[in-house]
């Protein structure tokens, strides 16, 4: 496994970042201990959860699935740079109740003791924003981070689905605040199907020095050769997958990704992961595994060293937005 340093910090990562969205819904404690135990195996010392992740009536439940994973083998803690995420409402029985969500210093206040106790761990390497606050302005939110900080309670702070004007007004508030050093990284919606990342926020993340961790790497699927699970009878699409499908154009699209990887006889998924890992600014995508088999899949593709050629021939069928103002403006 490959590391590299989070943005401007010292704080060394794996180019693979552990995603445990699927840990409780769709995979069972037992599964998801194994899955940790395999990623840890292969070198991948980044972890990401959030503390709705479970949703609805059992949120929180990912980040417990990971405490006793924790209490199982306490030296597993030393070794992972544990994220984790405030933002959505945590209220008891689904209770939209006030002050129970987003960015306020008693909310955050509030979520990080909450995580700290589900996770059965005494800190936080990275605490992440999963969301902007329209109503809570940064000088609150930075002192409470400060406040956290101060406690030992988290050690950097992150940011996640931010526009890049954010980003700077973020960090250019706690500049002029000085104590924190500001948001050290950024996760965001980015992939060769969706790049609209490139414009603003993907800038805006290299000019702050905060660390790319791209989120749905394979764009909920779309990206994993879903055609050509349909012709073979597997796994049939389904959701927005399936919807954006009946488009044609983005079914040619798709098809003809699809036939230049078996042309080099890769597979869809793999590829496009591997492509994320060639993109400027980018500290590792995030794979969110249901099963071993995805994992390995994901370590794989850590290993792919694509050719020119290849990244030429993806980039005409997924060209991008490219930069602004250009993209936008001439």
């Amino acid at each position: 496994m490959k590391y590299t340093q989070l943005g401007r910090t010292g704080l060394k990562v794996s180019r693979l970042v552990l995603g445990t969205m699927n840990f409780g819904p769709q995979t069972d404690e037992t599964h998801s201990h194994a899955i940790m135990d395999a990623a840890l195996d292969a070198g991948i010392n980044f972890f990401d959860t959030a503390n709705v992740y479970g949703w609805g009536e059992n949120k929180g439940r990912t980040e417990e699935i990971i405490g006793t994973w924790f209490a199982k083998n306490p030296a597993h803690r030393d070794k992972v740079v544990l994220a984790t995420k405030v933002y959505g409402n945590m209220g008891a029985d689904g209770e939209a109740w006030p002050n129970h969500d987003k960015l306020s210093a008693l909310n955050i206040r509030r979520a990080v003791d909450a995580s700290l106790k589900r996770l059965q761990t005494d800190h936080i390497d990275v605490y992440q924003f999963h969301h902007i606050d329209r109503a809570t302005p940064f000088e609150e939110i930075w002192q409470a981070i400060d406040v956290l900080v101060q406690q030992g309670k988290i050690l950097y702070a992150g940011s996640s689905n931010f526009p890049g004007y954010k980003i700077a007004q973020a960090n250019e508030i706690a500049a002029r605040r000085g104590g924190t050093i500001g948001l050290v990284s950024e996760q965001c919606l980015y992939n060769l199907f969706e790049r609209r990342a490139e414009m603003e926020v993907i800038p805006a993340a290299q000019e702050y020095g905060l660390g790319v961790i791209p989120w749905s790497p394979l764009h909920g699927g779309m990206l994993g050769g879903v055609i050509k699970k349909e012709v073979a009878g597997g796994r049939r699409t389904s959701g927005r997958t399936a919807e954006a499908l009946t488009n044609p154009a983005v079914r040619a699209q798709i098809q003809s990704y699809e036939d230049l990887l078996d042309k080099h006889g890769l597979e869809p998924g793999e590829t496009a992961l591997a492509w994320l890992l060639t993109r400027p600014g980018v500290t590792g995508p995030i794979v969110g595994p249901r099963t071993a088999e995805q994992l390995e899949s994901a370590i794989r593709a850590s290993e792919l060293d694509l050719s020119e050629e290849l990244l030429t021939d993806l980039n005409e069928i997924f060209p991008g937005p490219g930069p602004s103002p250009e993209a936008f403006a001439w």
